[in-house]
This record gives C-alpha cells, sequence and structure tokens, in this order.
C-alpha cells in the first residue's frame, strides 16, 4: 500500500462491464481497498495505471485485441510495484511468472475473502520469489 493511502487502490481490468460492476461492488464493499478505475482494454488500462498508480490491478486474461497476459506484461515492466492478478472464467494454468503476474484467481472465486487473501498474499513485497510458479487462488 502506498504510504499516503489508507486504503488498498484497485484497478479493474475487463471487457465485461458485467465483472467490472461485480469488482466495483465487492471492492466497496470492503474495507480497506478503493477502487479507483475501470479499463475495457489494454489501452485504457496502461492510461490508467499511469495516471493513478493502483496497489493491486485485476486483469481479465482474455480480452479482444490485446488480451490480459500481455496486458500485464507490460503493465508490470512499467511498474514493477505494483501486484497483478490473472483473472477468468475459463479452467486455465495461465503462465503467471513469465507475465508479470503474482497469481491467477477464477472468476467465480472472486469476492472479498479472496480479495484480501490475494493482498495479504501478494500485495507488494509478499510476492512469490521470481521463478517460483504462482500460486492458483480460490480452487
Amino acid at each position: 500500500m502506498h504510504e499516503d493511502r489508507r486504503s488498498v487502490a484497485v484497478l479493474a481490468v475487463d471487457d465485461q462491464a458485467a465483472f467490472r460492476g461485480a469488482v466495483r461492488e465487492v471492492v466497496e464493499a470492503t474495507e480497506g481497498f478503493e477502487l479507483v478505475g475501470e479499463a475495457s482494454s489494454c489501452e485504457e488500462a496502461l492510461a490508467l495505471v499511469r495516471e493513478h498508480d493502483p496497489d493491486l490491478v485485476l486483469v481479465d486474461v482474455r480480452m479482444p485485441g490485446i488480451d490480459g497476459l500481455e496486458t500485464t506484461r507490460r503493465l508490470s515492466a512499467a511498474h514493477p510495484g505494483t501486484t497483478f492478478v490473472l483473472v477468468s472464467t475459463d479452467e486455465l494454468d495461465p503462465p503467471c511468472d513469465a507475465c508479470g503476474a503474482a497469481a491467477f484467481l477464477p472468476k467465480q472465486a472472486f469476492g472479498q475473502v479472496a480479495l484480501r487473501r490475494l493482498w495479504a498474499e501478494h500485495g507488494h513485497d509478499a510476492s512469490s520469489p521470481p521463478g517460483d510458479a504462482a500460486p492458483r487462488i480460490g480452487s
């Protein structure tokens, strides 16, 4: 968490408005977390991360155009102090460590408990050592 903030700043990146809405509801209902933006594409995500400098970014794996893996690769390279988590409805094991993500979370498992656990386990300094496989949360 940034020193000048009292809450964890979260950015949702997903081409589906319904999931962005679900993230908004969960984040707003979870004490200590604040939604600072929503993006529906890689380009929007790049701009919003620069503008808001979030602590935690939830990135959908499957998006049209530039997918979530490439989006995360670009964002994590430019913002190494930010924690990135891949999300998807599909049962898959994306290469989290190859793109800079700390973990993968099935969308079905997303909620207040998962949000708190993600931050507790992967927030900034809590991420896995380089080369370790990123864990799958919520399954």
